[in-house]
């Protein structure tokens, strides 16, 4: 028999929403089970019952924003920290891009809940995902993740001659961090001293470290896209609404 699962988690697996928003809409009495309105948190369904929202959840769903940043160095992703500014300060009419197409009116209301949907190093620069959609977060950065995020790094070889050819095949493949093994890479050369990475995963400072072991220093590092979300002219320190034409 098929074990029975908790409410919010099989509605965040089917990527109705987050476990947060889950919990929030139960609680309110905007979620249906089988056609019966289920308001006690900590509900259990098994996995063939029908799960649907009310159109309150729909419309609270529909309000909620993501902003595309390209993050300037100097600014960290998540809290403020070190005296370092956090990247979503910028989101301000001032910096909004002045190309954005999107209908979207800004809103102080918007910055309430909108946190970064991944990482982006204090001194790495590009494309940074901003959101308040639950969905969105469990995209990039769930478990199961496998959306692909593309850079741009700029490097210097600290040995003798140039990087040979079976290093760059161990930073495609082959390498280990913190004792567990990266997941393939695409790593290729784009000129003389810079690489385009193309990883499915985001280990903390995983682009430096990989080239460390192969002896390389990072000089700069852009990120240029996240899965089909491309960085394109966005301007350094500027932001835009992912249009709802846009899937990651």
């Amino acid at each position: 028999m098929t074990e029975p699962l908790r409410l919010s988690k099989r509605m965040s697996e089917l990527g109705l929403c987050s476990r947060r928003e889950a919990d929030e809409w139960i609680a309110k009495g905007w979620v249906r089970v089988d056609g019966q309105v289920i308001s006690e948190l900590g509900s259990k369904v098994l996995p063939h019952q029908k799960i649907s929202i009310e159109k309150q959840a729909q419309a609270q769903q529909a309000k909620r924003v993501t902003v595309l940043l390209n993050k300037p160095m100097g600014f960290v992703s998540g809290q403020a920290e070190d005296g370092y500014k956090p990247a979503f300060t910028l989101v301000s009419p001032e910096n909004r891009w002045n190309e954005d197409t999107s209908p979207t009116q800004f809103s102080p209301a918007q910055l309430k809940s909108l946190v970064p949907a991944g990482r982006l190093d204090i001194d790495s620069v590009g494309l940074l995902v901003l959101t308040q959609d639950g969905r969105i977060a469990k995209q990039l950065i769930g478990e199961d993740r496998l959306i692909e995020k593309e850079y741009l790094v700029r490097v210097k070889y600290l040995r003798p001659g140039k990087l040979p050819e079976s290093d760059l095949k161990r930073l495609n493949h082959g390498l280990s961090l913190d004792g567990n093994a990266l997941l393939p890479a695409k790593v290729s050369w784009q000129n003389d001293d810079q690489l385009r990475f193309i990883l499915r995963e985001g280990k903390k400072r995983q682009i430096r470290r990989m080239c460390e072991l192969v002896g390389l220093q990072v000089i700069g590092l852009k990120r240029v896209r996240i899965g089909n979300v491309k960085l394109g002219d966005l301007p350094v320190g500027q932001w835009r609404y992912l249009a709802e034409s846009e899937k990651f």
